[in-house]
């Protein structure tokens, strides 16, 4: 672990600080180093931003929230996973009131349908794919709804490739096939449902000629699958952020989740909704409230009565509003909203290397000198939090799992915990903890949902999923059962369904920009530059089908200039029979090659802020053969 797997950058060992803005960063003492950290944030309270991680334990992102809002005042806490989660959690909650996948990853092996909506998983999930396919040799029918043939789509009985950004269209012209075919289950929507004849006649206009039309996918295929996920006993719905990062990526998320609703696909083993996460702790960054919104144990920052149960517990007034998202925070940073931010394992810089370098000050709390940290005031060296420090993660599927430290870290590097605590203590908050234990424990006295996971039961169950509000029971593998009781009372609120429509991609293709970039993960590179550093395995190409790179005139290997209306790159090419003529496809890398630079389109959810990677206008530009001359 002394260089970054992911980017080559060196491991770090000891603080660093820098002098001047035009100085170079110098080896300090941790005093020093915390010292001046502290001074720098305390001139920057009232504008302070804390970008939390998704890598880290669930103690550590705990503490980070807890630090923005105690500490600092602000709800102003966020992570990068922001781009692709957010939607998942936005469109659950409204529905469900909770932000996490109804079901466990096991049910997928003993359920009749799945729906990989959005989802290589076998490329970028492949632990869970490996669960899916003893699903489809025990008989389960896969379906892939994807706009590339991928390698999910191999294993599946139906593929789907709907035209980019028409997932809306195509889930409406689904639920009218249901409801038309009389597949619905009438007695769940009327027991457990709201809103349902106003989805009906929001859904009316998508006939499948419609839906074909604009979708691309042939009627017959989408009758089919609308006829396969109504009838089968048990059905699941999954997805990543094929889903997500759209413009409107929560309403496509609404959108998925309607037809668990229509079809009572939900609430019962082998039924459910499932949205899968990219790193090892996005559910538990959010769970433990490093997120704008929502306080640990996702109870609502609006709420009254929970921001005083934390107010009571933390012995401070918290703030009574949202605080910025992690767009908004980047947003300020040019506005002087956000002065001074402390960054805790995330390395932003190569797609925001401009607003970060307008910060009056900036921290950085990592393992690795990443490209953010060469542009911080104080860089503090930490501990990886998944070997070298004790903790908990929690999974897609709600699961909360111990962490044990394995290796000691190298030079000075000290625990994310022990960090956060010393500087919050020379910010005039004396918080002592006695471990990773003693902040879980914490965790369990103020979020409901976690109070029976003490680390004993993590450690002899192989971990909980949440809810467990008990110490000695186990709540059932899947979420909101409750919609199936027969007591009106024990329903509880009812779940409405989403009235969203159908609204094409912000970036639309013409004559300039024919062709639709859309992108994804590969095995070796699983996110944005925000995330992670260069591949290791092969460099970064733009992905075109046979008949394009034909009409182009490029190979395999050759440099091409991808331009969009939003910044243009130079990339080598890749050829991929996945890809149909008029569809590009590479990973979420291409942003950093320059921050000011980024083809990828800007418009974002203005539900969840997740930003819009999956559809962007380009052309391709054959570059000048070079001659060598002597």
């Amino acid at each position: 672990m002394n260089r970054d797997a992911r980017g080559g950058n060196p491991r770090l060992t000891h603080p660093l600080v820098r002098d001047g803005r035009d100085e170079p960063l110098r080896r300090a003492s941790w005093d020093e180093a915390l010292d001046r950290a502290a001074r720098g944030l305390r001139r920057g309270r009232g504008a302070f931003g804390m970008l939390a991680c998704a890598r880290a334990t669930n103690e550590t992102n705990y503490l980070a929230q807890k630090f923005a809002r105690v500490v600092m005042g602000t709800n102003n806490v966020d992570s990068v996973d922001r781009r692709s989660h957010a939607a998942s959690v936005a469109g659950l909650a409204a529905v469900f009131g909770s932000g996490g996948g109804t079901s466990s990853y096991g049910e997928v092996e003993h359920t009749d349908v799945v729906v990989m909506w959005g989802s290589n998983a076998r490329v970028a999930h492949p632990v869970f794919f490996q669960r899916v396919l003893k699903g489809v040799h025990g008989g389960a029918r896969l379906y892939a709804v994807d706009p590339r043939r991928a390698s999910t789509a191999e294993w599946a009985e139906g593929w789907l490739g709907l035209n980019v950004g028409t997932d809306i269209a195509l889930a409406h012209a689904i639920g009218r096939e249901i409801i038309q075919a009389g597949l619905a289950n009438e007695a769940f929507v009327e027991r457990a449902t709201s809103g349902f004849e106003e989805y009906r006649a929001l859904v009316e206009p998508w006939t499948l000629s419609l839906a074909q039309k604009v979708t691309g996918v042939p009627a017959p295929a989408i009758r089919e699958l609308a006829h396969a996920y109504a009838r089968a006993e048990r059905a699941q719905i999954c997805w990543t952020l094929g889903v997500t990062d759209h413009h409107n990526g929560t309403a496509v998320v609404r959108a998925l989740i309607d037809l668990a609703l229509l079809t009572g696909h939900v609430g019962r083993e082998g039924s459910g909704l499932q949205p899968l996460c990219g790193r090892n702790n996005v559910q538990g960054a959010v769970d433990m409230g490093a997120v704008p919104h929502r306080l640990p144990g996702f109870q609502d920052v609006l709420d009254p009565d929970a921001r005083l149960r934390f107010e009571s517990a933390w012995d401070t007034a918290l703030p009574p509003h949202y605080g910025l998202n992690l767009a908004e925070m980047f947003e300020e940073m040019e506005t002087g909203g956000v002065r001074a931010v402390h960054c805790l394992g995330e390395n932003p810089a190569p797609s925001e290397a401009r607003r970060l370098k307008a910060l009056d000050f900036l921290v950085v709390q990592d393992m690795f000198r990443t490209s953010t940290a060469e542009l911080a005031d104080v860089v503090l060296p930490a501990t990886a939090g998944w070997a070298e420090s004790e903790g908990t993660t929690t999974n897609s599927e709600r699961r909360v799992q111990r962490v044990r430290k394995a290796v000691e870290p190298p030079g000075e590097a000290r625990d994310d915990i022990d960090i956060l605590c010393d500087l919050a203590r020379r910010l005039g908050h004396p918080w002592e903890y006695a471990g990773a234990e003693a902040v879980w424990n914490e965790v369990r006295s103020v979020s409901p949902d976690h109070y029976g996971m003490t680390y004993r039961r993590l450690e002899a169950e192989k971990g909980l999923q949440w809810p467990c509000p008990t110490t000695d029971t186990v709540e059932p593998p899947y979420l909101h059962g409750r919609l199936w009781a027969d007591d009106p009372a024990l329903r509880g609120r009812r779940a409405p369904f989403g009235l969203v429509r159908h609204v094409p991609p912000v970036d639309l293709t013409d004559e300039r920009f024919p062709i639709r970039l859309t992108t994804g993960r590969r095995l070796d590179s699983s996110n944005s530059a925000g995330q992670q550093g260069g591949s290791p395995r092969r460099g970064e190409f733009v992905e075109l089908c046979p008949e394009d790179a034909e009409r182009y005139g490029v190979v395999v290997g050759e440099k091409v200039q991808i331009t969009s209306r939003h910044g243009s790159v130079v990339v080598s090419v890749w050829i991929d029979t996945a890809l149909r003529p008029g569809l590009a496809f590479t990973t979420l890398r291409l942003p950093d090659h320059n921050d000011t630079d980024q083809p990828t389109s800007a418009a974002r959810c203005p539900i969840a802020g997740t930003a819009e990677y999956k559809a962007t206008a380009i052309r391709i530009d054959k570059l000048p053969l070079v001659t060598y001359v002597g």
